[in-house]
C-alpha cells in the first residue's frame, strides 16, 4: 500500500537528513506495510503518500539478537543529533514500533525515556493509573466492554501532554484496537462540510466543566485526591486539604479562565475551564481540533448507562453545542480512523497535538488487554487558535 522507506526511515520522496555516521548506528529501522485495515494514507492538510501510523521494525530478523541498551543508544543519538522521530511524528502522527526487545513497564520505560521529552505531570486526572515503572501506568482500567472514542489526551483540561507511548504487554484475540485518527484532517474535513461550527469553536472556545469527588465516580476512575491531593498529608483538616487542592489547580495558569465549586461539604469540586478546541502545529502553523468532542457524544451513546462522563462541554459563551455538530465530528472520524490491531509487544508513539486515539471493547476477560501508557511534554504548549487571552494556554506552573 504504501512505499517501502530506507533503513534510516528516510522518505522517498524526502532528502536525507542523516549523514553518514549516523547511518551507520547501531541499529536501524525499517518501513513496512501493514493490513489496509490498519494503516491508510492520510488525507489534506498531510503531504500526499503521507501514511497513518508509519510502521517501523529493527532491521534484523526476530528479536533475539537485538538488544534493547542498542535500541535505546540509537534511538538517543538519532533524537539528539537529528531529532529524526520527532520529525517523523509531526509528519505521520503516530509512529507503531515493532519487534524490539520490551517485554515489561520497566523496558516501556526505558525506551520511552530514550526520545528525550520531559515526563508530562496529569494535573486533574480523571481516569486511576497507578505507576508502574518511571513514568508508566496503566493505559486506562475501565471494563472491557466500555467504549473509549476517538480524542486527543487531556482536552478537557488545560494542561495536556504532546507525546504519548503506549505498549502492549498483553493482547486481546477479539477486539481492543487502538483507534489512529489524524486532528489535522479533522479539522480539514469539518472547516469545509460544517464550517460555521468551526467558526463558533475558533471565535468562542469551549468551556468545559469536570466534576471530581472524593470517592471514585467510576471503574477506572479518579478520586479527587488523585486528581489535585498530592501534596495532601495524613492528618490535614479539611480546610488544608481544600487549601492543597486549590493551590493544585492555580498551577494550571489560567486565572479567571478556570474557576471552581465546591459542593457537598467538600466531597465535589466542579472545576470550568474555557479553553481553545483549535489549536496550532508547531513548525507548520496547520490547525488542528485538539479535542474530545466527538468522544464524549459517542461514549455517551454507546456506554450508557455503564459509565459516568464527568466531563460536560458548551461553547465557550456558556451555549450548548448542536448535537448535529458532535455527530458530524464523530462521521468524519469514523471516515478518516484506523483501528491498530495490537501484536503483544507493540509500541504506538503519537504527536498528541496532531493524531487521537481511544480504545475498542474487546471480548474475554479484562486482563487478556494490558496496555501501559507514558505521557510526556514537548518544548511548549502547542499555540492556540484565536484572539482572546482564553486562547493562550501555557505550561503549568511547578509545584
Amino acid at each position: 500500500m504504501n512505499r517501502t522507506m530506507s533503513a534510516s526511515v528516510k522518505h522517498a520522496d524526502d532528502p536525507s537528513i542523516l549523514d553518514n555516521e549516523a547511518k551507520q548506528s547501531l541499529l536501524s529501522f525499517t518501513a513496512f506495510n501493514l493490513p489496509a485495515s490498519n494503516q491508510r494514507f492520510l488525507g489534506p492538510p498531510h503531504p500526499r503518500n503521507t501514511v497513518t501510523p508509519l510502521a517501523l521494525r529493527p532491521d534484523v530478523q526476530g528479536t533475539k539478537d537485538i538488544d534493547l541498551d542498542d535500541v535505546i543508544k540509537n534511538v538517543k543519538s538519532l533524537q539528539e543529533r537529528h531529532g529524526l522521530f520527532t520529525k517523523q511524528l509531526a509528519r505521520h502522527g503516530t509512529l507503531l514500533f515493532r519487534g524490539l526487545p520490551i517485554h515489561n513497564a520497566e523496558d516501556s520505560s526505558k525506551f520511552a525515556h530514550a526520545f528525550g521529552y520531559s515526563p508530562h505531570e496529569i494535573i486533574g486526572i480523571v481516569v486511576d493509573r497507578p505507576l508502574l515503572a518511571p513514568n508508566v501506568a496503566p493505559a486506562n482500567e475501565a471494563p472491557k466492554d466500555v467504549l473509549i472514542y476517538n480524542h486527543n489526551e487531556s482536552p478537557q483540561v488545560p494542561h495536556a501532554p504532546e507525546y504519548i507511548f503506549f505498549y502492549n504487554y498483553r493482547a486481546p484475540s477479539k477486539g481492543g484496537e487502538t483507534p489512529i485518527s489524524s486532528s489535522l484532517e479533522l479539522f480539514h474535513r469539518a472547516q469545509q462540510e460544517i464550517p460555521e461550527f468551526i467558526g463558533e469553536l475558533a471565535e468562542k472556545g469551549v468551556l468545559s466543566k469536570v466534576t471530581y469527588q472524593v470517592k471514585q465516580q467510576y471503574a477506572g476512575g479518579s478520586t479527587l485526591h488523585q486528581a489535585f491531593g498530592k501534596n495532601i498529608k495524613d492528618g490535614d483538616d479539611e480546610s488544608t486539604q481544600r487549601r492543597k487542592i486549590e493551590e493544585q489547580i492555580a498551577r494550571y495558569g489560567r486565572g479567571r479562565h478556570t474557576t471552581w465549586e465546591w459542593s457537598e461539604n467538600g466531597q465535589t469540586l466542579v472545576l470550568t475551564h474555557r479553553l481553545p478546541a483549535i489549536r496550532t502545529q508547531q513548525g507548520t502553523n496547520l490547525q488542528t481540533l485538539f479535542t474530545g468532542l466527538a468522544a464524549y457524544y459517542k461514549n455517551a451513546q454507546v456506554n450508557s448507562g455503564s459509565r459516568k462522563n464527568v466531563t460536560q462541554q458548551l461553547f465557550g459563551d456558556g451555549s450548548p453545542i448542536p448535537e448535529k455538530y458532535l455527530a458530524h465530528l464523530a462521521k468524519i472520524t469514523d471516515e478518516i480512523r484506523v483501528l491498530h490491531k495490537w501484536e503483544e509487544g507493540d509500541v504506538l508513539v503519537y504527536d498528541n497535538v496532531i493524531a487521537q486515539h481511544g480504545r475498542e471493547p474487546w471480548e474475554g476477560e479484562q486482563s487478556d488487554r494490558v496496555v501501559f501508557a507514558s505521557l510526556f511534554d514537548g518544548p511548549r504548549v502547542p499555540g492556540a487558535y484565536g484572539l482572546g487571552d482564553w486562547a493562550q494556554v501555557v505550561q503549568a506552573l511547578d509545584g
